[in-house]
């Protein structure tokens, strides 16, 4: 074990960043399971990606505005695509959102088939690199987040429709998809709102905040001791955390 990895000059910067993500995660994941749409957080997050793959693709410089705007115009386009399914077929939306899902997927890998670096970039992908987050990136996320945030509790989001709803998820998404990776992205948004769903309302939300940052707390300090994947470990630690909640919730019940 490697104790000398708990290092608060690289852990502090990546657990800002796990808490602004769950900061507009965790409300819209509980959205998400009331809407029945589990999975489209990953698809979403997924097109995001393609449009960093496909920005990188071109020859744009990566960390640039370009690339970020690529990621958001793909995630939006993703979102009115999604609007549009979820008016037309209702019954099909979750079985759309998963082809879409893989589609991306699958376009994401043939534009890295040529890629020297492809695999890396996957990985970056899928995993992410929240433990070199800098600066620069927890401005920027933080800004987002509390724009989103304001947007959820005013009810602009509620009153802009289905389209309000994915819109906003999408932006969120691609502003967090870079830095934590696709599964680190899924899991903050279900992981906490499903481990609280049969709790009253008002308690609800801050039971799941707290979950959640114990799980990214946790994660990122056994993946400093073990030397292992950050992302990887959170995920696991959330899970561990989701498990041990409903146990003591059964054992009081």
């Amino acid at each position: 074990m490697n104790y000398s990895g708990l290092d608060w000059g690289i852990l502090g910067p990546a657990l800002i960043a796990g808490l602004l993500v769950l900061a507009t995660h965790v409300p819209l994941g509980m959205q998400v399971l009331d809407r029945g749409i589990v999975f489209i957080d990953l698809a979403i997050a997924q097109i995001a990606g393609l449009g960093v793959i496909g920005a990188d693709a071109l020859g744009v410089p990566e960390g640039g505005i370009a690339v970020q705007l690529a990621a958001v115009t793909a995630a939006l386009l993703g979102a009115w695509l999604l609007t549009w399914t979820e008016r037309k077929m209702p019954q099909e939306q979750e079985a759309l959102i998963g082809v879409l899902f893989i589609v991306a997927a699958c376009l994401g890998i043939l534009l890295l088939a040529g890629n020297p670096h492809g695999s890396e970039h996957l990985k970056d992908l899928l995993v992410g690199q929240i433990l070199w987050v800098g600066p620069r990136q927890l401005m920027w996320l933080g800004a987002i987040s509390a724009v989103l945030l304001a947007a959820i509790w005013r009810g602009w989001i509620a009153r802009l429709g289905r389209f309000g709803f994915y819109a906003a998820f999408a932006v969120a998404v691609t502003a967090s998809v870079q830095l934590v990776g696709v599964y680190l992205v899924f899991s903050s948004l279900i992981i906490p709102a499903l481990a609280t769903r049969r709790m009253q309302s008002r308690r609800r939300l801050w039971v799941a905040y707290a979950l959640g940052a114990v799980g990214y707390a946790l994660g990122l300090a056994l993946s400093a001791v073990l030397d292992l994947p950050s992302g990887a470990v959170i995920v696991c630690t959330l899970a561990v955390c989701a498990v041990a909640m409903a146990a003591v919730g059964s054992a009081k019940t």
